[in-house]
């Protein structure tokens, strides 16, 4: 019998790591990295002006929620054990200034008031600090002369916008619109108007990302053109360290990679560096893809939510923004 043809056995003692993956009780016990429902933020969308749940078509199983039902399901999301909840504002009337960012009784605020009112401090509040949604341009600041997002009058409404949002409950803040200097003047603000428990979840590194498709819908943005000249450059990855070096030094309670997926190395640089949580945003175009694929019967879709979601986690974020929070939580909860 010629060598190819005979078997071939290990020598004794070999290692052998398939040992370790024998059985699904033997898979649990060596796993190194393990989602927890407490990890999981719930992105929520609250729109003005309806009197039922608008379902999404590129996000499905996502709407913009009426102030009852966003209730309903912050409440359906804390029993389930999602560790926070971010809130988005989808307003009826936008200006050039985002005033209705700021308005005690813009639908952002409002919502915050109603589900702290509901769940109190069972979960974090979390809310979208940016412009885009409230302008009528939908840039993340106001414009200049020459229709250029104008960056320190900008952080002049980030300071009010933050400030309104802690008056209305928010737990945490998250400024989203990559301005220069946006946490040492949030922080300022929150400090000298007596929120100093407030927190800051800064987005530090927010990349200029195709995957924002589906999340414009959400929010029926207004926006013509792009963001490249504020959000980061997908081509860059040092810089991205530098935005983070900069939130943690102005006082960044917690630091933000977005989106997740497409940059699992800029996430794993921001753990090793970072010296506070470090979350990271499975934004809607990451949804979308997913659902799609599923759709269409390319891959299995409750194995293809649990692998990228414990991709993020393994990639060093220890919070993680996604669509699927309440029904990974539940899933998580049964095992």
């Amino acid at each position: 019998m010629s060598p190819r043809n005979e078997h071939f056995s290990l020598p004794a003692g070999a290692v052998r790591p398939r040992r370790l993956r024998t059985t699904p009780a033997m898979r649990r016990l060596v796993a190194q990295h393990r989602l927890h429902p407490a990890d999981l933020v719930l992105p929520m969308f609250v729109k003005e002006g309806i009197d039922a749940p608008v379902p999404l078509s590129s996000m499905p199983g996502v709407v913009q929620h009426t102030l009852d039902s966003l209730v309903a399901a912050a409440i359906e999301a804390v029993e389930a054990g999602v560790g926070g909840l971010m809130l988005f504002g989808v307003p009826v009337q936008r200006d050039e200034t985002g005033s209705g960012a700021i308005d005690p009784d813009g639908i952002l605020n409002v919502a915050l008031r109603r589900v702290r009112d509901a769940v109190g401090d069972s979960t974090v509040l979390m809310s979208d600090l940016c412009l885009d949604e409230f302008t009528s341009h939908g840039h993340c600041g106001v414009l200049d002369e020459q229709g250029r997002v104008d960056n320190d009058a900008t952080l002049e409404l980030y300071a009010e916008m933050a400030v309104a949002q802690a008056h209305s409950g928010a737990h945490v803040v998250g400024p989203s619109g990559m301005m220069d200097g946006q946490v040492a003047v949030i922080r300022a603000a929150l400090d000298e108007a007596g929120f100093a428990d407030v927190g800051i979840l800064a987005y530090a590194a927010k990349y200029a990302s195709a995957a924002f498709g589906p999340f414009r819908e959400a929010v029926e943005s207004t926006l013509q053109g792009d963001r490249a000249a504020y959000q980061q450059d997908p081509a860059n990855r040092t810089e991205a360290m530098r935005e983070l070096t900069l939130d943690l030094n102005e006082g960044a309670d917690m630091v933000m990679v977005k989106p997740a997926l497409p940059y699992l190395d800029i996430l794993s640089d921001a753990a090793e560096l970072a010296d506070v949580p470090v979350a990271a945003y499975q934004v809607s175009g990451e949804m979308a893809m997913i659902e799609a694929a599923a759709a269409n019967g390319w891959i299995d879709r409750d194995r293809m939510v649990m692998e990228s979601l414990t991709s993020i986690k393994r990639a060093g974020a220890q919070i993680i923004l996604t669509y699927y929070a309440v029904e990974v939580a539940r899933r998580l909860q049964l095992r």
